[in-house]
């Protein structure tokens, strides 16, 4: 079988993609190496892109995540249009993690989709496939033209975590995780609660009640994102409040913002799990942050897509729940 394919990395994760193509050249046996690309930024700011080798006819997989600043999306669109340019005949953008997410909806007067925006830019750039992790709303797949692959980090934390307590509660931190939270109670063989959020601001959040039963009982909190952590935080402390014992947590895009450190550290966490799909500068790196890697989940949905297989199996959300 000919595995014809050629890995790029931005700069955004490069670790991330190292782990992804070192997984692939173990799997497949075969001497693989992420491909030669150089990024220059002149001093004004602006991003220049050159492929060190030919990738004419080549099925080219870009791995960058979109996390800001802003200027990692740039250079995602111009690594795609490169690519356009250099005749590539599949690009593939693997976003990691899928920035401006969280902007899905026309919830005020006068401000902007976008998430729609966004997923415009990347197909008119010339991306003929998009694969990224959990969505903060899965619904943006839809503001998508072309084949979108959303691949689910439950799979990488019901392995990990599935021995953490005989006495668990699954958690979601707001009403709109709740799909997500159920999935991972049904994994874990776990009962369920939520906690009811109100956001005044964003970046802010109060947690009014904790419905569900946890006196007594060990948590895991599940979510998406965790940011500024304010959410996290005070969901933590309700929990407290309400008689959990134990509170973990599984969140699958660290971005951990402003004071998210300091909010974590001050908390009554246990431990903190997240995936790689963003990389952890040195002071982030804490006792109570424990990092598990989805790069065996990207790289399997990479080589089932280059052979033209189905990715279902990575799809890992029970969808009739």
């Amino acid at each position: 079988m000919s595995y014809d394919f050629k890995i790029f990395s931005g700069r955004s994760n490069r670790p991330l993609a190292e782990k992804i193509v070192n997984y692939i050249a173990r799997k497949l046996d075969i001497d693989k190496k992420l491909g030669q690309l150089e990024i220059k930024q002149f001093s004004d700011g602006e991003l220049w892109v050159k492929y060190g080798e030919n990738i004419r006819g080549s099925d080219v997989y870009l791995i960058q995540s979109t996390i800001p600043p802003a200027e990692n999306l740039v250079e995602l669109l111009i690594m795609i249009d490169a690519a356009r340019r250099a005749s590539a005949k599949r690009i593939t953008a693997v976003i990691p993690y899928f920035g401006y997410a969280r902007q899905d909806r026309k919830d005020q007067p006068r401000v902007s989709i976008t998430a729609k925006l966004v997923a415009n830019l990347i197909t008119e750039a010339g991306a003929d496939r998009v694969i990224t992790m959990d969505l903060h709303t899965p619904q943006i797949q839809g503001f998508f033209d072309i084949p979108f692959d959303h691949l689910y980090g439950s799979i990488i934390f019901v392995n990990a975590l599935s021995k953490l307590s005989d006495n668990l509660v699954v958690a979601s931190p707001d009403v709109g995780g709740i799909k997500m939270a159920r999935s991972y109670a049904k994994k874990l063989n776990a009962g369920l609660a939520v906690s009811d959020k109100r956001r005044p601001r964003p970046n802010v959040a109060e947690i009014v009640n904790i419905i569900g039963e946890v006196d007594g009982k060990d948590v895991l909190l599940v979510d998406d994102i965790i940011d500024t952590a304010g959410t996290f935080a005070n969901t933590v402390k309700a929990l407290k409040a309400n008689g959990a014992l134990r509170i973990y947590a599984a969140v699958t895009h660290p971005i951990l913002s402003g004071p998210a450190i300091e909010r974590i550290l001050g908390s009554d966490i246990e431990k903190l799990f997240v995936l790689d799909t963003i990389g952890l500068d040195e002071h982030k790196q804490i006792e109570k942050i424990e990092v598990l890697s989805a790069s065996e989940v990207f790289a399997e949905a990479i080589l089932r897509i280059n052979k033209h297989e189905s990715i279902s199996s990575l799809f890992d959300l029970d969808k009739n729940n």
